[in-house]
This record gives structure tokens, sequence and C-alpha cells, in this order.
């Protein structure tokens, strides 16, 4: 009995939870494909030479981004355009770069995002000669190094000096890279050499100490901002290099880039935050040129602002991201994304299944309201003892398929309602058959 009863719940169970969880199943499949997958723990980016900033900025990425364990794999490359040629690759060379501003990246944005400009790139031109130049138009028919093909460096410089009317014979132009270019400028191989670099480069220190070298200051900076809106105005003020040997002697007025963080349009927003936050760390002090808390800047980018990063620029860290490690908040904001639509799908489908269940329940039990009552009827219409004996008959099989009724104990006491009214119909009977015998 006990097990036939079981089996009967068994079944009632299923038959009214069976579609909601079935519905909430496939709300949970439908949701699931919305869910941002887990980040990634290794990301690759593309720096410069192994000597130069961009690598050296990167180093300490990776050992911030270390602390919540994603890998920051470095790799280095001639500059900025071979940067851009690797994210923009279709076989993914790279997930973040260091690119710096003015190297026509147009050509190649399609998907490609910028996280965001992280400090000034001065443009710095270094001669030889007694005499002061100002004006890159000074530069006409010397041996200058632009740098080499491939860097971002030989790319400003190409377009700045096609500006000031310098762009064949009888200017020489050489591909030399940084160390090489100072080298020969040293050496008296070259009449000129330029940069973009940051001023803590080994390379920019060694010539602004140099003997017989000197740093070109732009008369027309000016200028060059509002033709150039990557290019911003920037002082190096005296002796701010050496305060001791008075390095530079005098102020020196530069025109400078800007060093952007651009990522492929595909990586994981939650890296985004992380990867601000780390270059809010590394930049955010400040440094010759750039005042506290400056940098990471939305400003003077290179390449459309990516959407997350503009929320982080707007409002900081999510609140998860605030109180927890970054993989648990990750993880719950993964989550929120699918238990909203479920939650929003399961509370009014589980509001509506417990009355259902109820209603099959009591079903169950008010469906013999009906033939108790006819049968009481009948009585009161016909009272000869052949058709009561059979209105009895007929109260006993109502009685016996009630007793075999099954409910849970919330709903027994109407089964035993149910079984009281029963036995009052039978005593009707009962008294209404001793009368027509009598």
């Amino acid at each position: 009995m006990s097990r036939r009863i079981l089996d009967r719940f068994n079944r009632e169970y299923l038959t009214t939870f069976g579609p909601a969880l079935l519905i909430a199943i496939i709300g949970f499949w439908v949701a699931y494909q919305f869910v941002q997958p887990a980040p990634p723990t290794r990301i690759i980016i593309t720096t410069g030479r192994e000597d130069g900033a961009y690598y050296a900025f990167a180093q300490k990425y990776r050992d911030i981004l270390a602390r919540q364990h994603i890998t920051l794999e470095i790799r280095s490359s001639a500059g900025s355009v071979e940067n851009i040629e690797r994210l923009a690759a279709k076989e993914g060379e790279a997930d973040l770069a260091f690119v710096q501003g003015g190297t026509n990246a147009s050509r190649d944005s399609q998907n490609l995002t910028s996280l965001g400009s992280v400090y000034y790139e001065p443009l710095w031109v270094f001669y030889r000669g007694g005499h002061h130049l100002n004006r890159l138009s000074d530069l006409g028919g010397k041996r200058i190094a632009v740098g080499e093909e491939g860097s971002g460096t030989r790319v400003v410089a190409l377009q700045l000096l096609r500006d000031n009317g310098i762009q064949g014979s009888p200017t020489v132009l050489s591909s030399l890279g940084a160390h090489d270019a100072a080298n020969a400028l040293l050496g008296g191989g070259l009449d000129a050499a330029l940069f973009i670099a940051s001023p803590r480069s080994a390379v920019l220190q060694k010539l602004l100490m140099a003997d017989g070298i000197k740093l070109m200051s732009f008369e027309r900076a000016e200028a060059y901002t509002r033709i150039h809106r990557y290019l911003s105005l920037v002082i190096l003020h005296e002796g701010i290099i050496d305060l001791q040997t008075n390095i530079p002697p005098t102020h020196a007025t530069l025109i400078a880039a800007t060093a952007n963080l651009v990522a492929r349009s595909d990586l994981h927003p939650a890296l985004v935050d992380l990867i601000l936050e780390a270059a809010q760390e590394v930049h955010g002090a400040g440094d010759l040129f750039e005042r506290q808390d400056e940098f990471p800047s939305p400003k003077y980018l290179e390449f459309p602002l990516n959407d997350d990063a503009e929320r982080f620029y707007k409002r900081g860290p999510s609140f998860l991201r605030r109180h927890l490690p970054f993989w648990a908040a990750t993880f719950v904001e993964r989550m929120v994304v699918l238990l909203i639509p479920i939650v929003a799908l399961l509370w009014p489908l589980f509001n509506i299944v417990p009355p259902v269940y109820a209603w099959r329940v009591r079903s169950r039990i008010y469906r013999w309201y009906d033939d108790i009552k006819a049968v009481d009827l009948k009585a009161d219409r016909d009272r000869s003892p052949e058709r009561l004996a059979t209105h009895m008959a007929e109260l006993d099989r109502i009685e016996d398929q009630v007793n075999r009724i099954s409910t849970p104990l919330p709903y027994a006491g109407q089964l035993y309602d149910l079984r009281v009214h029963i036995n009052l119909v039978r005593g009707k009977l009962e008294k209404a058959m001793q009368n027509a015998t009598s």
C-alpha cells in the first residue's frame, strides 16, 4: 500500500512540477547562450625593442596582472606599425599593444579599439653643430635618422618633415634604430636624429648629456598641435633631467604624441578593467610631462575607445571588482547575467505551480461530491425499497473508491470531511430504508 501511495505521489509531482522544471531547463539553456565565457588566463602584449620604454612598462603590467593569476606574455617588435599589424592579423598574434599616436592606424582599425592613452611621448630632435636650430625646416639637406622601418617614430617623423618640404635630395634620410642612430650622431655620421620616446630612455639620457649635441626647441610647436590633433605641446624645464649639471641648460618646447594601449575588439571585458587598473598603478603618479592622475586617459586616442574602457573611465571598477578578488567578481558577474532571466522566469512559474498542485490533489476529493449529491437527490425522489437498495449500493461503491484515495498530509482533513459527508448520506439512506420496510 505504502509503495503504491509513493508511486502515486511521484507521478503527481512529476505531472505537476515536470513541465515547470522543463521550462526552467530550457530557460537556463537559452540564458546561458548570453553568458560571457570566463576570461583567459594568458594574454599577449606586443611592445617595442627590449631596451625601450614600451617593453619596460609591459614588464610592470606583467607583474601587476600576475597578482590576479593572469599571465602577460611580452613580445618585442620594431615598433607601433608592427604592433598594429600583429593586432590586426586574423591569427591573433597579440591581444594588446602599445601604439604611438600618429601612426595612421585608421587603415587597420576595424577590429581594434583603444583602452586609453597612458603617457606623453615627445618628439626629440637632436642635432650637431654650433648653430641653434628651432624649426624642422632647418634640417633640409642634412643627414637625418628618422627611425627604423615599422616604428611609429618613422611614420610621424616623415609626416612632419613632409609638412616642412623635406622629402628628397639633397636631404639623406636614415632608417637606423634608436641606439645606432644615437651612436652615429655622436660619431659624426649623422647631422640630426629624430626620436619619439619616454624621457627615461637610456638613449635620450645619453644624448642629453653629450657634448656637442643639442636638443631642438620647437619654435612653432603650437602650430603643429593645431594641424595634427594627436600632438600636444609639452615643456622640458631647465635642469629637470639633472639639477646638478643643469641639464637641459634652458627650457625646451617640445611636441608630443601619446602612447596608447590598443586591444583587439574581442578582448574579454573583465580584462579591460584589470588592464586599466594596472595602467593606473603604473602611470597614475605622473612623470616629467604628466600631472598626477592625468593618465590613463580617454583622450588623444589612435583608435575608437573601447566600450568597457569608456564605462571604466566614467564609473571606475564595478562594485564587485572593488570588493572581491578578480576571479570571484568575474564569476559572480557572469552568473548574474544567467540568474536574472532565470529568476524572472522561475518566480512567476513557481508561484503558479503550487496552486496547480493543490488543485490537482483537491480535485481527486471534490469530484466525488457530485456523485454523493446525485445519490442523495435520488433517494429523496424515489424511496421504494428496491431503489433505496440501489442507491445504497452506489454509495458503497463511492465509499470504496474514496477509501483508495491517497493525499499528502496537508490535505488529509479534506479527505476526512468527504468521508463524513458520505456517512451523513449513508445514515439518511438507512433511515429511509427502515421507514420503507416498517
